[in-house]
């Protein structure tokens, strides 16, 4: 019976998410919601000017909606599900935020860093009040072994490392047609398994209405984009699949897991720190998949290749906290 909730929530969410788009994407570029391009970006994008974009709200509808019937009808609204919903639409509405001021009130930047980080921070910190009066561990696991290590209040730092961290490392990943969509479907998909795996079946119903939702947005979001998900998406699953990573204490495993979003974080890392020192640049973009772009590839090989090292990532994942 499970199996067959789980399966109908990824199909749940993957048709709200197709039904919303033809609805949705029209009234965006009637009200002119569209993306701008940044000039120093590899010249083929500047044709994606004025594609729509805060596409995330599609995402994030169809995530709550089958997120709360299923759970409703096939299990528990738990803590841990409204620990979810409370940090994906938190980080969604920030994002909100962010694209509406780009969008809307043609401010380029959007939020500052600043107020990025202390938007990111706050969430974080209401999570953690929430999740350490449920009484819920405060241990690290060590995957593929028995071992833990108990972090006492030194847990909140991970937390929130995890949580702002995550948020912008996944933000940084979507800049090329379908890449984000992709690879979230990925890392959301081994979570899901994980979490079932350990008979956390709300957490994995969670999961399986991002897979579902990211999805049914590739249908418009592959290469060429009719629409783009903006950081109301990208901020979104960036914290989720952190909050995913915490609730089911497999932490550390989101570095493998996640392990695309971590790279392209370490190419943007890496290109200031060695601009900044020496003057020159390792990469000819950051992040990494426009160092690719500019090497010749094709946007759709670029998307493709980093898919299958996602793939590789979160099979790798799977294996050492299931079969090792």
């Amino acid at each position: 019976m499970l199996e067959q909730v789980i399966v109908f929530a990824i199909v749940l969410s993957f048709l709200i998410t197709v039904i919303l788009s033809p609805i949705f994407i029209p009234f965006l570029r009637r009200l002119k919601f569209g993306q701008s391009i940044r000039e120093e970006g590899p010249k083929s994008h500047q044709k994606k000017s004025g594609t729509p974009t805060m596409g995330g709200i599609m995402i994030l509808l169809s995530i709550v909606v089958t997120t709360v019937w299923m759970t409703q009808k096939f299990a528990t609204l738990s803590v841990e599900t409204y620990l979810l919903l409370f940090v994906t639409i938190g980080y969604g509405l920030l994002g909100f935020l962010d694209d509406f001021i780009k969008v809307v009130m043609k401010r380029n930047l959007g939020l500052t860093s600043k107020q990025k980080f202390i938007g990111q921070l706050i969430i974080a910190l209401v999570f953690y009040i929430v999740y350490q009066r449920s009484g819920f561990s405060t241990a690290l696991h060590i995957p593929g072994t028995d071992l833990s290590i108990n972090l006492g209040f030194g847990y909140v730092l991970l937390l929130i490392f995890m949580l702002v961290g995550g948020s912008n490392a996944v933000n940084l990943t979507d800049g090329l047609d379908g890449l984000l969509a992709g690879t979230a479907a990925i890392a959301f998909g081994a979570y899901a398994v994980l979490a079932w795996n350990q008979g956390q079946y709300d957490i994995s119903i969670f999961c399986v209405s991002v897979v579902g939702a990211v999805l049914g947005f590739l249908v418009f979001n592959a290469h060429p984009a009719k629409v783009f998900m903006g950081d109301t998406g990208s901020l979104a699953l960036g914290g989720a699949i952190a909050t995913v990573a915490i609730l089911t204490k497999l932490e550390l495993l989101l570095v493998i897991i996640g392990g695309v979003f971590v790279i392209e974080t370490l190419s943007v890392i890496i290109q200031v720190i060695s601009f900044k020192t020496t003057g020159k640049r390792v990469f000819r973009m950051s992040p990494l998949h426009h160092h690719y772009e500019l090497l010749g590839w094709s946007e759709w090989r670029v998307v493709v290749t980093f898919w299958a090292v996602g793939l590789l990532f979160a099979m790798l994942g799977i294996y050492i906290e299931v079969w090792i």
